[in-house]
């Protein structure tokens, strides 16, 4: 049955943490306290679960490097269109500045990260957005990447998945911004009508634009436990409605509860029940790629 693909899997067993005292006159950086439940780990232990709490289950951000290691098989990524870069048509003071620093921190071009790749054997079109170049934000350049990934995942007739991660559209390009949740909305439709599949995995935080587009257009909208996600923020809407919102508003589960998500899946568990989706949408026609 499809709905066993979400099924909660069994805890898994982990490495034991050292005593108190051992926890403490460790070089900095050895040791990670989640932020949810505040206990203490092995930094490497944390990575090696894929950045998710090995006590409580939080889920730490990733990059957009951290994320396709570890949801795409070992050397089958190739990126798309990774030289392009932002300029300021609207000749706002010091964003290319601001842009060039994100590039030498980030050591990535823009916001987004495309190509394709394999998922257990199977070939996809991927989209990786990085909350840490201008936070995820959506300009003219993210637009453009993520659309042409799509008119490429339509023209080699394989999914689209896309990692989303943002906080709205770009103010520095002002309604160039705005127009790529048009344009992105616009291509997913033409995909679509030629039979594409769309995955979307809203990772923390997705919110804006993007949140009110591409995000939300997936055959499958999925997220990570704990993600933001929205239009709109929380002090905003308290204030236009006069009303106090619940204190899960606007998380993934809260989303999942009122019916605008089709599931939350650990990162743990997310290889593997994406790679079941694929399975069911190739039927008798499983392309296979040779590693």
């Amino acid at each position: 049955m499809l709905k066993d693909i979400f099924t909660k899997s069994k805890k898994k067993k982990y490495a034991t943490i050292p005593s108190e005292a051992a926890k403490h006159d460790v070089p900095e950086g050895i040791m990670t306290k989640c932020p949810k439940c505040k206990k203490i780990m092995y930094t490497k232990e944390v990575s090696k679960n894929l950045k998710v709490c090995i006590h409580c289950g939080y889920h730490y951000q990733m990059n957009s490097a951290e994320r396709l290691q570890s949801f795409l098989d070992e050397g089958s990524f190739e990126e798309w269109n990774g030289e392009m870069v932002s300029k300021n048509p609207l000749n706002f003071p010091d964003y290319l500045e601001k842009l060039e620093k994100d590039r030498e921190k980030t050591k990535m071009n823009e916001a987004v990260v495309t190509g394709t790749g394999t998922v257990n054997g199977y070939q996809v079109a991927i989209a990786v957005m990085d909350a840490n170049f201008r936070m995820g934000s959506m300009g003219s350049v993210v637009g453009e990447k993520i659309t042409r990934a799509i008119e490429k995942a339509d023209e080699l007739s394989i999914p689209f998945i896309i990692f989303t991660a943002s906080g709205g559209a770009r103010m520095q390009e002002g309604v160039l911004s705005l127009m790529q949740m048009a344009k992105t909305s616009a291509a997913l439709k033409r995909f679509s009508d030629n039979g594409g599949l769309t995955i979307s995995i809203m990772t923390h935080p997705t919110t804006g634009g993007v949140s009110a587009s591409f995000a939300s257009l997936g055959d499958y909208n999925f997220a990570e436990p704990g993600a933001l996600i929205g239009f709109a923020g929380r002090r905003i809407i308290e204030q236009t409605i006069r009303e106090e919102l619940p204190e899960d508003f606007q998380t993934a589960e809260f989303l999942l509860k009122h019916g605008q998500l089709d599931a939350v899946i650990s990162r743990l568990d997310l290889k593997d029940k994406i790679t079941t989706i694929l399975d069911i949408h190739a039927g008798g026609e499983v392309k296979w790629l040779e590693n």
